[in-house]
């Protein structure tokens, strides 16, 4: 982090705003569907990645093969998730997300966001230049950090 102790709080200070709202929305969201937080990331790696196993998610969610294939049960019954045969070995299924499983995670990331849209109307159109080339430039340079 930069030796600008004003910097810090700053940035500090709005990842724990920005980090409260948005995980409070999502929240919200997830209660109002009945799903569970382990779902919800199963739906959010099913949407982002390919298909995979019922294994490959418990390995992601940390959780029991029997753990992860009891909540793609549940996913499976809400017809947010099907397993498929693959096509090369028909004794391996692929867990794939279903149209209505990708349009529950795009309204859940519209409703994560929503509180952002009400910040924004607080703005003059200077003070949204001036956050949209700061927001850029930061984004920019977190792009290029590479993940631990």
């Amino acid at each position: 982090m930069s030796d600008d102790p004003e910097l810090t709080r700053t940035l500090n200070a709005w990842s724990e705003v920005f980090l409260h709202h948005s995980m409070h929305e999502f929240k919200k969201f997830m209660d109002e569907y009945g799903l569970s937080a382990s779902q919800m990331i199963t739906l959010f790696r099913l949407y982002h990645g390919e298909p995979c196993s019922v294994s490959t998610i418990g390995s992601q969610l940390g959780v029991s093969n029997a753990a992860s294939s009891q909540l793609i049960d549940r996913l499976v019954l809400q017809d947010l998730v099907k397993r498929e045969e693959d096509p090369s070995d028909r004794r391996v299924k692929h867990l794939v997300i279903t149209s209505k499983g990708k349009t529950l995670v795009e309204q859940g990331i519209i409703a994560r966001r929503q509180w952002m849209e009400e910040l924004t109307t607080e703005l003059t159109p200077e003070q949204l230049g001036t956050v949209i080339s700061a927001l850029s430039m930061l984004t920019s340079r977190a792009a290029r950090i590479p993940e631990r």
